[in-house]
């Protein structure tokens, strides 16, 4: 059952590919953490390792390294050197909002509704994005996999603390779940939010979104406040 959109009261939204461009800086700052890790670019294992960090998009990084190097002193290795990497890359000023993604924000926010942000990356690098964009003080609350227990996506932690520590909504079918890939909306589906929508200007697709549950498929994020 989809709930009506007027009745969603609180919004959670997905950062990098959602409503950040970052211009595949994730899979710049991973050759990074590869290389850190003695994979080297151009041979096999890098890219059988490169081809899992695309099909996770959206997943805990330090989740994705586990799997990837097995052992957990080297996935945090792994980790580190990811995060410091994309970290010097936004630093660098090479991400973007997606167009129409703050203007989103602060209509939703003008018409009554809570939004969140969420990230698969950890605090410090959440920061460093919110910081490059100027979006500190746009939301109320930002979450990272860390700030609800440590599981990301596509479990439904997030967006459960989201529910919780706002308080704006009276129940999860208040809640509308959107991001870029399958993750973002499994972990809604899984939180029982009332509206999931996939967006096209990220790691996945329509059959991903439809497969994963979505209800919602749109063009950006800018197409949200029509929906609702």
């Amino acid at each position: 059952m989809t709930t009506p959109a007027h009745d969603i009261r609180l919004v959670v939204l997905d950062m990098a590919g959602t409503t950040v461009a970052d211009g595949g800086l994730v899979e710049r700052a991973f050759g990074t953490a590869a290389q850190e890790l003695g994979v080297e670019p151009g041979t096999a294992d890098h890219d059988e390792k490169l081809s899992y960090v695309r099909a996770t998009m959206g997943e805990s990084k330090i989740t994705v390294f586990r799997h990837l190097f097995g052992e957990e002193g080297r996935a945090q290795r792994a980790n580190t050197a990811f995060e410091t990497a994309y970290g010097e890359l936004v630093d660098g000023g090479l991400i973007a909002p997606i167009p129409g993604a703050r203007e989103t924000i602060e209509e939703l926010t003008a018409t009554g509704r809570t939004v969140v942000l969420t990230t698969g990356f950890s605090r410090v690098t959440q920061d460093a994005v919110l910081d490059s964009l100027g979006w500190r003080d746009l939301v109320p609350l930002t979450l990272c996999p860390a700030d609800a227990g440590g599981r990301g996506r596509p479990h439904p932690d997030m967006v459960l603390e989201a529910f919780l520590r706002t308080k704006s909504a009276d129940s999860v079918r208040q809640i509308a779940v959107v991001g870029d890939t399958s993750y973002d909306v499994l972990s809604g589906v899984r939180a029982g939010a009332g509206l999931v929508a996939g967006v096209r200007t990220g790691a996945h697709g329509d059959d991903a979104f439809r497969e994963a549950g979505a209800g919602h498929v749109l063009d950006s994020v800018a197409e949200l406040p029509t929906l609702l």
